[in-house]
């Protein structure tokens, strides 16, 4: 039994319970959406649990609030591919399968990202887990429409450098 936490609800808890409560909408028809319908990913090769498991695998591997599920969607969509999807169907029965071990039905019935993130760190040598991070580096912070939400600007060359642009106006640190 889970010691009950103590802290207060965060936004990430929220919308972790509300992912591992079927708010994102698992339709069976070949693809998950938001609940506002603001995005959709169809599925092919992996099943929507399996999608909807990988999406919150890598909101929990790289957290980041500002950043909607719709990118982290993007990121993960190269996995629904005939190459992939049994590496991705034994991955997440492994991931499921280290859940259950930890007391919980599957990744997504980890409701407390806490959970899910130790249930990560116990697969974190597996091939799966390091594909899965690996290609999050690139699948995610390549994407054009994430880079305001850092603060970059994207590549200088082609507009003279960073030197006379603003090089030293780090605000962040």
């Amino acid at each position: 039994m889970q010691e009950l936490r103590k802290q207060g609800l965060t936004r990430r808890a929220l919308l972790s319970r509300a992912v591992a409560a079927g708010a994102l909408a698992v339709t069976g028809a070949g693809f998950i959406a938001a609940p506002n319908g603001a995005w959709a990913v169809e599925v092919r090769n992996v099943t929507e649990q399996q999608m909807a498991t990988l999406l919150q695998m890598a909101r929990d591997i790289y957290p980041h609030d500002r950043i909607g599920d719709r990118f982290y969607a993007v990121a993960i969509k190269g996995y629904d591919s005939p190459e992939q999807a049994q590496m991705v169907a034994a991955g997440i029965e492994a991931l499921d399968a280290a859940a259950r071990e930890a007391g919980f039905d599957s990744y997504l019935g980890a409701g407390w990202e806490a959970d899910r993130v130790a249930i990560l760190r116990s697969i974190e040598e597996s091939d799966f887990f390091q594909t899965v991070r690996g290609g999050l580096v690139t699948g995610l912070y390549n994407q054009k429409d994430v880079w305001p939400i850092f603060g970059y600007e994207g590549e200088s060359f082609s507009q003279g450098g960073y030197m006379y642009r603003g090089f030293d106006d780090i605000d962040w640190l």
